[in-house]
């Protein structure tokens, strides 16, 4: 079940929100199992089996965590890390290991069809953080229900943030959020509303132009297309990312629970470290306070430093994905991140207009590196995108950005004559549109929604254009990792 579906938005949001604050006046504990009952649906419906991992899941960690909160063993904790980390090894990167190994000795090694179920990463991540706390004596003594909702708590289940215990489980208890709070639930809506037009406005228009590219056509495309799905990507994947985490803190909002900000105008950075500052921020939190520092952070000299640097975004890399692209985007950002610092100094005297051209350059670049299918196929695209020797863009890629309403927006600022002598209206307008929604708008998150006349009424007919838009339900990007 995806968030932009109709069945999600017209079925399931409601069910759970009315249920949740008819049984809240029941009793404290029944809408925690209520909302941890629809979260199990919610993760279910995409694949049944699915659950059985989960849960699985869950009760092994929960078993672990209270015998960690007993007796700080350090081998249990060890070894509970080891387990997760199993799960995760076996589901993402068994085959990409015997494929490489197949590769390297020419082996023929059988490659087992596996399917990765959703959102392991993050629930995975979540409970290790979870294990590691409770060895350090911070985790309270939880029930079974409280600790398995902080888990499954479908807004931010699939694809994060990566929630901490401490951020979520006081606000379960906490007795005042289980009563309607209509500022809340006013300010989550047009919250929500933002992240599904962000979606299926902005992010899949951009992902029709990068699909069609990847879909058959790589090899043949010409140096300004390149250019053009490399840009496409750049946004198809900070709008779906933008829009999963505004709808999600949307969601929360609407139960009370305020979710932890994880996307936070990344566009906007004028170095690659300020970028990870930006860019789904609670991984960065995780990977800082549960690899890093315990490595022993900035503390022992620059050399250990560096090495620690580049460990964490090595572990980002192979978190993204099973694949080499993935491995070297994580590299290769870790190698940003250690010479940004090497050299602050001389940095810091360029004007900011070019520190900020650097850094965008180089994240999309990186991001073409991110959606290639292969290193080869990456290097190739570049190659031939700096050369510059054929100039045509094909109509295909022109319609890819032609939405059904661009009549009336071309009638509305009365560019319909302009259309007629530039061809690449519709692709100028879009990659314009969204620089100035990069660049000039604070985090939606931030922003504060007050019950008003224009914003209602905006909000509505945002959400009339947004839920009409949703034609093929697309899945959110950050669902693959």
């Amino acid at each position: 079940m995806l968030f932009n579906s109709y069945i999600f938005i017209f079925a399931f949001l409601p069910a759970a929100v009315i249920g949740y604050y008819l049984l809240a006046k029941v009793n404290r504990l029944l809408p925690e199992v209520y909302l941890l009952l629809m979260s199990l649906c919610f993760y279910g419906y995409f694949n049944p089996a699915y659950l059985l991992i989960i849960c699985g899941s869950i009760v092994g960690n929960y078993l672990i965590s209270g015998i960690l909160s007993r007796k700080q063993d350090k081998l249990i904790l060890v070894l509970g890390i080891v387990a997760n980390t199993a799960v995760i090894f076996y589901f993402k990167y068994f085959n990409f290991i015997k494929e490489t190994i197949n590769g390297i000795f020419h082996l023929d090694l059988m490659i087992t069809d596996i399917v990765l179920p959703l959102g392991i990463s993050f629930f995975t991540f979540q409970q290790i953080s979870f294990l590691v706390d409770s060895y350090k004596g911070e985790c309270k003594d939880y029930s079974f229900v409280e600790y398995a909702l902080f888990v499954s708590f479908f807004p931010q289940l699939i694809a994060g943030p990566i929630v901490l215990h401490r951020e979520t489980i006081p606000q379960f208890r906490d007795p005042l959020r289980k009563k309607v709070d209509f500022d809340n639930i006013y300010s989550g809506i047009v919250l929500f509303t933002l992240g599904l037009a962000k979606k299926v406005i902005l992010a899949d228009t951009f992902a029709r132009c990068v699909t069609w590219a990847f879909d058959g056509n790589v090899d043949t495309l010409t140096s300004p297309e390149i250019f053009i799905i490399m840009l496409s990507y750049t946004f198809q994947i900070y709008f779906d990312f933008s829009a999963y985490s505004d709808m999600a803190c949307g969601i929360g909002r609407i139960f009370n629970i305020a979710i932890p900000m994880n996307f936070n105008s990344p566009y906007k950075s004028y170095s690659i470290p300020e970028f990870w500052g930006r860019w789904h921020m609670t991984l960065g939190r995780f990977l800082k306070e549960y690899i890093y520092i315990p490595l022993g952070g900035s503390r022992k000299g620059q050399a250990r430093t560096y090495r620690n640097i580049m460990l964490i975004f090595l572990v980002s890399g192979i978190w993204h994905g099973a694949n080499w692209t993935f491995i070297l985007w994580g590299i290769l950002h870790g190698v940003a991140n250690c010479l940004t610092r090497v050299f602050r100094k001389q940095y810091d005297r360029m004007h900011m207009a070019f520190q900020w051209f650097i850094t965008f350059a180089y994240v999309s670049i990186l991001w073409l590196l991110f959606r290639a299918d292969s290193i080869r196929q990456w290097v190739r695209l570049l190659l031939r995108m700096f050369k510059m020797e054929t100039f045509t863009v094909r109509k295909e890629i022109i319609d890819s950005f032609s939405l059904p309403e661009r009549g009336f927006v071309f009638d509305l600022f009365h560019l319909r004559g302009l259309a007629g002598k530039i061809p690449f209206i519709c692709p100028l307008l879009f990659f314009a549109f969204a620089f100035v929604v990069c660049l000039n708008h604070r985090n939606s998150v931030e922003k504060k929604f007050h019950a008003n006349v224009l914003t209602t009424v905006f909000t509505a007919l945002l959400l009339a254009y947004a839920v009409i838009s949703v034609g093929g339900v697309s899945v959110f990007i950050y669902f693959n990792f």
